[in-house]
């Protein structure tokens, strides 16, 4: 009698541990795919909001490419005197000042993008540099002239910075 009684034990016990496994494996299941889809919802609610404000910092950072831009710096920043190393600091310098004006902006990029920046300005000042040690450049005038004429025959490392920029909204949007 007693290994009926636990036959009939084991033949109910058995079942109810399968059903209750099964269940336990659906209801991890389904609240998985819960937190996932709030999870979902949740980015994209983020990204509803974070997007404007990532575009708005590519569109900054295009402005101050283009704003630092050999060319139209040395055409919008005239020399004040004939001192070609005062021209160049004062050039350098305001090359700073716009960076300062969008740092901040630096949270909305990748870090790819920001270093691809930084490079750009700093190969321009490198170059700013460069050109004003030169021996054969005599005043902040001649300074301006070389570094257009060199820029002629050459890509602006702005243009570079830009058309990563460009490759970079691209895959934001």
């Amino acid at each position: 009698m007693n290994s009926i009684n636990v036959l009939d034990v084991v033949a109910y016990t058995i079942p109810s541990i399968v059903t209750a496994g099964i269940a336990y494996y659906f209801f991890q299941a389904y609240f998985k795919d819960q937190q996932n889809m709030r999870y979902w919802l949740l980015q994209k609610e983020n990204q509803k909001e974070s997007l404007p404000l990532k575009l708005q910092a590519y569109e900054r950072m295009a402005l101050f490419l283009e704003r630092i831009n050999p060319t139209k710096l040395l055409m919008r920043v005239a020399p004040m005197n004939e001192d070609k190393m005062l021209y160049a600091v004062f050039l350098i310098d305001h090359i700073e000042q716009e960076l300062e004006h969008n740092i901040t902006q630096q949270i909305y990029l990748t870090d790819n993008c920001w270093n691809v920046i930084l490079t750009a300005k700093n190969t321009i000042i490198h170059n700013i540099q460069k050109m004003a040690k030169k021996e054969e450049i005599k005043d902040a005038d001649n300074l301006r002239q070389t570094i257009i004429n060199q820029l002629a025959n050459q890509e602006s490392p702005t243009t570079v910075a830009l058309a990563y920029l460009k490759k970079e909204i691209g895959q934001v949007l």
